[in-house]
């Protein structure tokens, strides 16, 4: 299966794809049956019902919602000859309107991604510029900000509230239509593994397609509970399959809220290498169970390292959220302030043990060598035979960034030979950039990682 994020106006598909350009009740058999239904399932009286027009309907929740779903056109350099120098249309796709008071609307990164000037079309055929605030990678939220009066903005509600089963809905502007507005369930929540990002999606089967990157899924209230994203498609073409994932609000507004205060993101860390649980690792530790973050190592000194952590441990839960793979608890991680404290619960030797991590301010200089793995630059890295190999690449940091993968085996930085994890460490003291050379299936690539 290919994994998209929602459409691009080039018309390719891409990793992340982006678009141009939006009577009575009825009556039951019997009164037993009746009887079963209340026990069962809550009355069809509780549905939203238009008495006038003698149907059930969501639109008196979802009116107030739809004016705050506009539509981004990011413009760039035309890519072919041209006597204008005006930027070209070049990719876009939705964004919601978060605070109709200052302008305030949320998106994708990868709707604004390499933009030179950015366009908000609104459902009342209005037309702004607006101004990008911020983007952060890692989430792929991204802030911009237009200036305009009579605006409408959505309800944010806490994700951490949803079920699956919840109705859900999408809107947006998908292949060139006006605004569009489908309907579907959540299918399932925190949801990860997919890339190099901080994940923990809001799985859904409402229909995304190219063009509704940055819209909003709202709940059947017409209230704010994620960020469309990407989708996940068993066809070369990157169609919808009926499997869509959204940045969660539990996500977006700790990004959000930083973009509007400086403009960037600012994370912490805990210290903590980890891996996914895979049954072949499961077995290897005489396991039973396929879903939690194996321990790779805990950085000396570190929150992890104070803690009592190691190497083999098994994290299961964190800040009393199930631990599905290293994905939950990267987002986790990756959504905490420094200072904060996250619980966690964690097997070790087949017993259950928990322990308490201190998020500490992140240093992108910082080097860590521990007993089986070292860290530095946002990336874990161990020994192996011919070099240093890359375990895990910390979602949005620039090693990430530069292309550097799970799996890679460094054996030169800098035209120098890389013999071990120490080795490599070294290299990546400093801030400033580093040629790196890596082994990735069985072929040498060069990567420049900066500074």
């Amino acid at each position: 299966m290919n994994r998209y994020a929602l459409p691009a106006a080039t018309g390719a598909v891409l990793t992340l794809i982006l678009s141009l350009s939006a009577g009575g009740l009825p009556t039951t058999a019997s009164a037993a049956t009746a009887a079963a239904a209340t026990v069962q399932t809550p009355s069809v009286q509780g549905l939203p019902y238009d008495a006038r027009r003698g149907v059930f309907t969501f639109a008196s929740g979802l009116d107030a919602s739809l004016p705050a779903v506009v539509q981004v056109t990011t413009l760039g350099q035309s890519r072919g000859p041209s006597s204008d120098h005006d930027p070209k249309p070049a990719q876009g796709g939705s964004g919601v309107i978060i605070d109709a008071a200052n302008g305030i609307i949320v998106t994708n990164h990868h709707v604004i991604e390499n933009g030179q000037k950015f366009t908000v079309d609104l459902i009342d055929g209005r037309l702004f510029d607006a101004t990008l605030i911020g983007a952060d990678k890692a989430t792929d939220i991204a802030v911009l900000k237009i200036e305009a009066s009579g605006l409408s903005q959505v309800q944010t509600v806490d994700s951490d509230t949803l079920r699956t089963g919840d109705l859900a809905f999408a809107v947006g502007y998908p292949l060139g239509l006006d605004q569009t507005l489908t309907m579907g369930v959540i299918s399932g929540l925190n949801r990860s593994g997919m890339g190099d990002a901080i994940e923990d999606y809001i799985q859904t089967d409402a229909a995304v397609n190219s063009g509704n990157s940055g819209g909003p899924l709202l709940d059947s209230r017409g209230r704010l509970i994620g960020i469309n994203t990407a989708i996940l498609s068993g066809g070369m073409g990157g169609g919808n399959d009926g499997i869509a994932f959204a940045v969660p609000t539990r996500i977006m507004m700790f990004v959000v809220d930083q973009l509007r205060a400086s403009g960037e993101v600012k994370r912490g860390q805990v210290g903590l290498a980890v891996g996914s649980l895979t049954a072949e690792r499961a077995r290897e530790l005489g396991m039973s169970i396929v879903r939690g973050a194996v321990v790779y190592d805990a950085a000396p000194g570190s929150s992890a390292d104070q803690a009592g952590l190691r190497a083999g441990d098994v994290v299961t839960r964190i800040q009393n959220r199930p631990v599905a793979n290293a994905g939950s608890v990267q987002a986790t991680v990756g959504i905490a302030r420094p200072g904060a404290a996250l619980p966690v619960v964690y097997l070790r030797d087949g017993r259950e043990r928990t322990a308490n991590l201190t998020v500490e301010a992140s240093d992108p200089a910082a080097v860590r060598i521990g007993a089986h793995a070292a860290m530095a630059r946002g990336l874990t890295f161990r020994n192996v035979s011919d070099g240093a190999q890359i375990a895990v690449v910390e979602a949005g940091s620039a090693a990430a960034a530069a292309g550097v993968q799970a799996g890679d085996v460094v054996v030169s930085a800098d035209g120098a030979g890389v013999a071990d994890m120490a080795g490599l460490a070294r290299a990546l003291e400093g801030t400033g950039a580093v040629a790196l050379t890596v082994l990735r299936d069985g072929e040498r690539t060069e990567i420049s990682l900066p500074g």
